[in-house]
């Protein structure tokens, strides 16, 4: 028997009011039942709640895919205290199964999907398709196959009536705004929002397809991005058909030598942010399931439903804010900020506020030393820089970040969580500086890219 995702409000809505409840009456019982206990007991029960609570979370976000399933991805990679630190491993491997796991729909329901969104029969569009998926995504899951002129191809498909899913998890967030804050207080409604506006988009493959074939045009022959082609003519709103890649995935990766990893990292780091600095666009979904380490060495980026261009003076002000906050330039950034409104006049910051705040989120491409990027390094800048409940920049961060810069910080702290749970080591600041003061690159990867940018033009 298979299990279809959840696609009404109703339905959905309610697996997350009974997480709330739950919560709620949970939290009260363990109060009252902590009356008169010792203060061992009280802590133990009170642990205990918590891991209870925070593993519904995970079993609801797991099963309602769409913009839960964002959130649960977001969790896997930034470790965010929600359990005690000796639960907190298993609770994150549980969380990253969200990014793999396919859920229980069938391959009739699915190739279903294809062959309406295609108009033809499977036969006539493939020589082969694999019936076993090879891997999910939040609203859908990959296949491989085999086109007519022997080209091996992976094949994403939209689970069945994800589409009103997702809609009813737009309107459910917002419905339970109160709850989220309660268990994950940096959910802000301009998160929120954020994700609505970026998984709507999602929504449609055929707009990545011709995304992802300009960006595969444009990284073609670099020395160490790799970008699948698309197929466009068998891709479609509910399908998307693209070359494929074989590699290993971030498990094995987390495995390799520390130099290994150290390459990798700075791969990624370039390609999510350093692209945005340098092209005024990025993929804005880093997370681990997007990437594999190709056998020729290079890295391949998979996933282009949520890509971003930013003004180039958007790009330009967060530029000029790194500058300022490196150069100990207090004053400078002070009035940058308020200009720009990402804080009030009348609010009550201060300009060494101001470079303390901006290094609290980004002092790993800051400071000119060596680091190496721990998740607890990566969840606890996160956490300074957005939760409510830390006392610190709390002038600041009681103001709303505009949304031409929400996306952008939102891809810069996943690429940091992600460089976290590879425990990748470099001098980010000197590949950095590349981008904000437009310097010859430090390092071999930088010097091989700046060699194939000449070859370019």
């Amino acid at each position: 028997m298979t299990r279809r995702v959840p696609t009404s409000r109703l339905a959905r809505g309610s697996k997350l009011g009974a997480v709330a409840a739950s919560s709620i009456l949970r939290s009260q019982q363990t109060r009252m039942a902590m009356l008169g206990r010792s203060d061992e007991v009280r802590a133990r029960m009170a642990e205990e709640s918590t891991i209870r609570a925070a593993e519904q979370l995970v079993t609801v976000l797991g099963g309602m895919k769409g913009v839960a399933m964002k959130l649960g991805q977001m969790l896997s990679i930034l470790d965010l205290d929600l359990v005690p630190p000796h639960h907190r491993e298993s609770f994150q491997q549980r969380l990253a199964a969200l990014r793999d796991s396919a859920p229980t729909v069938s391959f009739d329901d699915m190739r279903a999907v294809v062959e309406k969104e295609l108009g033809k029969p499977l036969s006539e569009a493939f020589v082969d398709f694999s019936p076993e998926p090879i891997a999910a995504a939040s609203i859908g899951q990959v296949y491989r196959a085999t086109l007519h002129d022997g080209r091996i191809v992976a094949v994403k498909v939209q689970y069945p009536g994800i589409e009103a899913a997702v809609r009813a998890d737009l309107k459910n967030l917002t419905m339970f705004a109160k709850f989220w804050q309660t268990i994950l207080p940096w959910v802000s409604p301009a998160l929120i929002d954020e994700l609505a506006r970026n998984l709507e988009a999602e929504l449609d493959y055929f707009a990545e397809a011709t995304t992802q074939q300009k960006v595969a045009e444009q990284f073609a022959g670099h020395p160490f991005f790799v970008i699948p082609a698309s197929v466009p003519e068998l891709s479609g709103r509910r399908v998307l058909v693209t070359e494929y890649v074989d590699g290993l995935g971030f498990d094995e990766l987390r495995t390799l030598p520390q130099a290994e990893r150290d390459r990798i990292g700075e791969i990624i780091y370039r390609f999510y942010v350093g692209n945005m600095f340098t092209y005024n666009e990025f993929c804005g979904d880093p997370h681990p399931g997007n990437f594999l380490l190709a056998p020729d060495g290079r890295v391949a980026f998979l996933d282009f439903g949520l890509f971003n261009r930013m003004d180039a003076d958007h790009v330009e002000f967060e530029l000029a804010c790194l500058r300022a906050a490196a150069e100990e330039r207090g004053d400078d950034l002070y009035r940058m900020m308020v200009d720009r409104g990402v804080i009030k006049r009348d609010a009550k910051v201060t300009a060494d506020e101001c470079i303390d705040y901006v290094y609290s989120a980004s002092g790993w491409c800051l400071n000119d030393q060596d680091l190496l990027i721990t998740p607890e390094l990566a969840s606890g800048a996160f956490l300074l820089a957005v939760d409510p409940r830390a006392s610190e920049f709390a002038g600041i961060k009681s103001n709303s970040l505009p949304p031409e810069h929400l996306f952008s910080r939102r891809a810069d702290f996943l690429t940091f969580g992600v460089l976290g749970q590879l425990a990748a080591n470099g001098n980010w600041h000197r590949i950095a500086r590349e981008w904000i003061y437009g310097e010859e690159p430090a390092t071999e990867l930088g010097r091989a890219n700046q060699v194939w940018v000449e070859q370019q033009t």
